[in-house]
Order: structure tokens, then C-alpha cells, then sequence
């Protein structure tokens, strides 16, 4: 059973944006979610704001690729700069048609696209924003499950299968919270599981409770590393699709905070070009440990899987200044390395999580 749109709606424009009268909304996906668009629409009309709708059609984003000119790789429409200065909030819906739509288009070209466009997005993170999911039968597909069992696995990992869904996500934060102060004492961070033995300090950088009104789902508390600390190894177990393009069996070597070894054993040519974008993509800006037990297995959604309850996940590229962080970078790329069969997770020595469950 899908998630029942007015819900949703009601989840994402009062707990996740907190909408307002007079406020201008712009709401993001294809025509696939139509049902959640509408209900959205109506949601924000009766809040008095002021819903903008930006609705893609299929096969847009394909022929956008392959038509782009020079002139659109290397810069943006002012209207959409000026959008994302002038609005007070953002919704983006993935609800894909064929996840694997961009698979084909030049990760050099996306890479260029994604430097040239850094002003844009960093005005779209100065306003409220959040970003979720419709099922989809192609999302389905994705996550290896049945299109009804897909609508199932997304009500729970939402909360919406819950009597009160915010007041469910308030018991997530403050769970998450008695997390935080044990993480907020520590400096030094070490990862461990088959393939992966890493290091990286966060002293004095702040961890941030991600309770769902910037993701939803969400369940997670992440922090950004000092930038230089990062050292060893580690091999990330969850496959991630960023622009559509499957990377897995990805393993990074760090060395006074930088990527120096790069290998996937799918994907590798994205890889190479994604660390390549900019100085700072060979960076990490964000280290991310999930609680949402929702969500128990990959879906190939990097929305979902960064959340999966027993995993850590790491982000080479731009930092979140709330955290602290330095890094700048037109890259964010979450990658996830899942504890739950051999793997711990350590501050300062006290293990925090052994086998994918937080130690009391």
C-alpha cells in the first residue's frame, strides 16, 4: 500500500518545513508522484503559503544531457539563482522513472556541470530545505523488492505507518540526542570491519541531530572531520547510484585527510572523474552514523541507505557549516560501510557501536 498522499503531505509541510502563510514553496519532482504533488499543493494552500511546483517530465533529464552545449555545462539560468535567493523553502521528491536514466552521460561532463552550478546550490542550502521519496515501480526494481512491498518498506521507514508520525520522529531525535552527548566528548574516531581500519578526529566540531525535517526518512546524527585527520583504509559495502550511475566494492585510502587510492569494482571511471572535480572532493566533510531501524536493507537510494540503522556512512566533498566544517567542494557524495557482521565503531577507545547496535 503507498503511503497515503495527504499524510505525506501534511509530515512534509508542517514537521519537515514548518511552512508558513506568505511563504514561497518550491516543490521539485517528476510527474510519477502526482498524487503527493497535488497533495502537497493543497497542503501548502491551506498553510497560506504560497506552493511553486516544478514538475519534470520524463525523459527530460536525458535529453538534457545529451543536448547541453558548452554554455550549459559551464553556468545556469539566472531565473534559477534568483528562485533559490528569493524563496523560503525547498521540497525535492525523487520518484524516478528509470534510475538508471543518466548511467550513459560522461561523468566528466557532470563533474563539470556540478563545479559550474556551485553558486546555485549553495543559495538553494541557505533556505529550509528537504528531500524525500515517492515509490516508484523503477525504485522498486532498484531496491530489489515487489512495487507494493517497495510502498510498504517506504510508510515505515517514513514513520507513516505509525499512529502520530511526529511524534514518532521526536522519539527518534531523542534518542538520537543521548547519542550525541556521548559522541559530542570525543576526538578521535575509529572505524573497523573486514577491509577497513580508519582513523579521523572531530574535536570541537559539532554533531547535528537529523531527526527527518531535512530528510525524510532520516535517522541519523553526522558531524564533519577535521579536515586533515582522516587515515587508513576503508571499503564501502553499500553500493550508492549518485546521477544513476551504480558504484560498489568502492575502497578509499586516506593519508593526513586526503583520498591518495581510489578503486570500484563497478563504477571505477565515475569515481576517478568525481574525485577529480575539485580540490575538495578528495576530502571528507561529513562522517554520519544511522539509527533508523525502518530501514533494514539497501535500496540503492542514498536517501534511504545513509539511514540504515547499525551502518556509518562518509562524505567526501562539501561540508555542513553547522558542523564546523571547512571543506568546500561541488561534491557531496555519501558512501556507507555497514557494521552489522563484524564491525565496530570506536570514540577514544569506548566502543560505541559493535555489530551494527549502539553499546549502552
Amino acid at each position: 500500500m503507498k503511503p497515503d498522499p495527504a499524510a505525506f503531505a501534511r509530515l512534509l509541510c508542517g514537521y519537515c518545513l514548518d511552512a508558513q502563510p506568505g511563504q514561497q514553496v518550491v516543490v521539485r519532482s517528476t510527474t510519477l508522484a502526482a498524487p503527493l504533488l497535488l497533495a502537497v499543493q493543497c497542503e501548502l494552500l491551506e498553510r497560506g503559503a504560497w506552493p511553486l511546483l516544478r514538475t519534470e517530465l520524463p525523459g527530460a533529464a536525458e535529453q538534457w544531457w545529451d543536448a547541453a552545449s558548452d554554455r550549459h555545462l559551464d553556468g545556469f539560468a539566472a531565473a534559477e539563482l534568483a528562485e533559490a535567493e528569493q524563496t523560503d523553502a525547498s521540497l525535492s521528491i525523487q520518484a524516478p522513472e528509470n534510475t538508471t536514466a543518466l548511467a550513459g552521460v560522461d561523468p566528466a561532463r557532470m563533474a563539470r556541470a556540478a563545479r559550474a552550478r556551485a553558486p546555485l546550490r549553495e543559495a538553494a542550502m541557505r533556505r529550509r530545505w528537504c528531500g524525500t521519496l515517492w515509490p516508484t515501480p523503477a525504485g522498486a526494481q532498484r531496491a530489489g523488492m515487489g512495487t507494493g512491498e517497495f510502498s510498504d518498506f517506504v510508510r515505515r521507514a517514513t514513520f507513516l505507518d505509525r499512529d502520530d508520525p511526529a511524534a514518532a520522529w521526536s522519539e527518534l531525535r531523542a534518542l538520537q540526542e543521548r547519542l550525541i552527548e556521548r559522541l559530542a566528548r570525543a576526538c578521535e574516531l575509529r572505524i573497523e570491519a573486514p577491509g577497513t581500519d580508519l582513523r579521523l578526529n572531530v574535536a570541537g566540531r559539532t554533531w547535528v541531530n537529523s531527526d527527518g525535517r531535512r530528510n525524510m526518512p532520516s535517522g541519523e546524527v553526522f558531524t564533519g572531520p577535521l579536515e586533515d585527520s582522516a587515515e587508513g583504509r576503508i571499503r564501502f559495502t553499500v553500493p550508492s547510484s549518485p546521477s544513476g550511475v551504480e558504484v560498489s566494492g568502492i575502497e578509499l585510502e586516506f593519508r593526513a585527510g586526503r583520498v591518495v587510492d581510489a578503486r570500484a569494482e563497478r563504477g571505477h571511471g565515475y569515481l576517478l572523474a568525481t574525485l577529480d572535480t575539485d580540490p575538495g572532493a578528495r576530502l571528507l566533510g561529513e562522517i554520519g552514523i544511522g539509527t533508523n531501524t525502518g530501514i533494514d536493507r539497501p535500496t540503492g537510494a542514498i536517501l534511504f541507505d545513509e539511514k540504515i540503522g547499525g551502518t556509518v556512512h562518509l562524505a567526501l566533498g562539501r561540508s555542513y557549516p553547522e558542523t564546523g566544517g571547512t571543506n568546500e567542494s561541488a561534491v557531496h557524495w555519501d558512501m556507507i560501510c555497514d557494521l552489522r557482521a563484524g564491525g565496530r565503531l570506536s570514540a577514544d577507545g569506548e566502543v560505541i557501536q559493535q555489530d551494527g547496535v549502539v553499546r549502552p
